[in-house]
C-alpha cells in the first residue's frame, strides 16, 4: 500500500477533510426548470387559472374588437367594391337667399360627355307623395320621396332589384313604381303587383302598381326611401318639371379627382358656384373612421383588462411567495442559488401569461367568426393580434412575476424556515 493510500485509510478508513472534494451549486436545465415552474399551477389549480382568466378576458377583448372592426371594414369595402368608389353626385347648390338654384335638364347629357365618365343617369323631384292607401292623410308621408328616374338610372348606380323588375320604355309612360329597400316596407309591400297611393299638392291621387323593389344601397341610401315612375309619367301626370335633383357620374377609377374639379363647371357653365358636387363613398370613409375611434376607446379598455389581470398574476405570486416559504428555505438550505429560485417564480407566472394568452386569443377568435358569421360578414382575424396577444400576455406574466421572484429569491433561508 502507498503513501498515499494509507493516508486516507488512515483514523478508520475516513478520508480526511482536506481530500474531501467541495461539490458545485448544480444548474437547472430547461426542462428541469420547467418542471418546478409548473409546481404552483399544479398545487394551487383554481388561483392559478382565475390569474389567469383576467389575462384571457384581457387579450380575448383585443382580439374580438380587432376582429369585429377588421370583418365589418372588410365587408364594407366589398360592397364598395361591388358598388364602386367612382361615383359622384352633382346636385343643385344654393344661392345668397339660401335658395335652390336648379340644374339645367341638359346637366346629364353634359355631365356624361365628359371624357372619364362612364356613365351619368339622374333623378328629378315631383309634387307627389307615396301613401300605403288613399285614407292615410296627405301630411303622413313617412319621408318617402316620390322620384322620376331615367331608364340607365339602376345601371349606373350598380344597384339590384330584390324582386320584379326595373322601368323600361313602356313602363316609364304607365302608372307604375320601383320602390326602395325602406320605401318598400313603410308601405307595407311585400311583393311586386302590390298597389300603393300617389297624390299631392295640384296631383290627381291615382293606384300605382309596384313593378319591383330595390335591395339597400350603401353607397347611395337616399335612394332606400324614395319611389321610382318614369320621366314622362312625372312630367304629364306628377307636376315634374324635368330638371335633375341629382345627377349621379360614374367616373373611371383613377380619373375621379379629375372629373370632381370640372363637374360644377360643366353642369352649370353660368353660374358653377351653385352646384353641389360630393362623393359618396367618402361619407361611408368617414363613418369607418368614425368607428375607428370607437375602437380605439374599447382597446383601451381591454388594456385596463390586460392591467387587471397581470394585477391578478402578480397578485397570486406575492400570496404563493408567502405560503411556500418552507419549501423555498428548504431549497435554499439545500443549495439552489437565488437565481434558480428566482427563475422558478419567473416561470410560473410567465406559464399563467402564456395560458391566458392562448386561452383568450382562442375565445376572442371564436368571438369574432361567431359575430361575422351572424352578421353575414367576412371573418377577419388581424394575425398582427392573434400572435401579438399571446406575446402581450407572456409580456404582462413576466412583468407581473419580476418583484416576487426577486422576493422569494432575497428570501435567507433561516427566515424562510423559521417562517414556514
Amino acid at each position: 500500500m502507498s503513501r498515499s493510500q494509507e493516508s486516507r485509510t488512515s483514523r478508520g478508513g475516513v478520508p480526511s477533510a482536506g481530500d474531501t472534494a467541495v461539490p458545485r451549486p448544480s444548474r437547472l436545465g430547461p426542462a428541469d426548470l420547467l418542471r418546478v415552474g409548473l409546481i404552483g399551477p399544479r398545487t394551487r389549480r383554481l388561483r392559478s387559472a382565475l390569474s389567469a382568466l383576467g389575462i384571457a378576458l384581457g387579450i380575448a377583448a383585443v382580439v374580438a374588437v380587432t376582429g369585429i372592426s377588421a370583418s365589418n371594414q372588410q365587408h364594407l369595402l366589398d360592397r364598395l367594391d361591388r358598388l364602386g368608389s367612382n361615383l359622384i353626385t352633382v346636385g343643385p347648390g344654393k344661392d345668397a337667399l339660401d335658395e335652390i338654384v336648379p340644374l339645367p335638364e341638359e346637366a346629364p347629357v353634359m355631365l356624361g360627355a365628359i371624357a372619364p365618365v362612364e356613365k351619368a343617369s339622374a333623378t328629378g323631384a315631383t309634387k307627389a307623395g307615396i301613401y300605403r292607401s288613399d285614407l292615410v292623410p296627405a301630411e303622413q308621408t313617412g319621408s318617402l320621396t316620390v322620384l322620376s328616374a331615367r331608364l340607365d338610372l339602376l345601371d349606373t348606380l350598380r344597384g339590384t332589384l330584390r324582386s320584379g323588375r326595373w322601368l323600361d320604355t313602356a313602363s316609364q309612360k304607365l302608372p307604375v313604381t320601383v320602390l326602395g329597400d325602406a320605401a318598400a316596407q313603410r308601405l307595407g309591400v311585400t311583393a311586386p303587383g302590390e298597389k300603393v297611393w300617389v297624390a299631392g299638392k295640384g296631383v290627381p291621387g291615382q293606384w300605382y302598381a309596384v313593378l319591383g323593389v330595390l335591395r339597400p344601397n350603401e353607397l347611395v341610401p337616399e335612394i332606400d326611401s324614395a319611389a321610382f315612375v318614369g320621366g314622362p309619367r312625372a312630367r304629364e301626370h306628377l307636376g315634374g318639371d324635368g330638371t335633375p335633383a341629382t345627377v349621379y357620374v360614374r367616373v373611371h377609377p383613377d380619373r375621379v379627382a379629375d372629373v370632381q374639379a370640372v363637374a360644377a363647371a360643366t353642369a352649370q357653365p353660368a353660374n358653377p358656384g351653385m352646384v353641389a358636387v360630393s362623393r359618396p363613398s367618402d361619407l361611408l370613409k368617414a363613418r369607418s373612421a368614425t368607428k375607428d375611434s370607437l375602437t380605439g376607446l374599447v382597446l383601451t379598455l381591454a388594456g385596463v383588462a390586460l392591467l387587471v389581470g397581470g394585477l391578478g398574476i402578480a397578485n397570486t405570486m406575492v400570496v404563493g411567495v408567502m405560503e411556500r416559504q418552507g419549501e423555498v428555505g428548504l431549497r435554499r438550505a439545500l443549495g439552489a442559488r437565488q437565481g434558480q429560485i428566482a427563475a422558478q417564480f419567473l416561470v410560473e407566472a410567465v406559464l399563467l401569461g402564456l395560458l391566458g394568452g392562448l386561452v383568450g386569443a382562442a375565445l376572442g377568435s371564436l368571438t369574432v367568426h361567431g359575430y361575422a358569421t351572424a352578421q353575414d360578414w367576412p371573418t377577419v382575424i388581424p394575425a398582427v393580434w392573434a400572435v401579438a396577444g399571446p406575446a402581450m400576455a407572456v409580456v404582462v406574466g413576466t412583468t407581473a412575476g419580476l418583484y416576487p421572484a426577486l422576493r422569494a429569491a432575497r428570501m435567507p433561508p433561516t427566515t424562510a424556515l423559521r417562517g414556514a
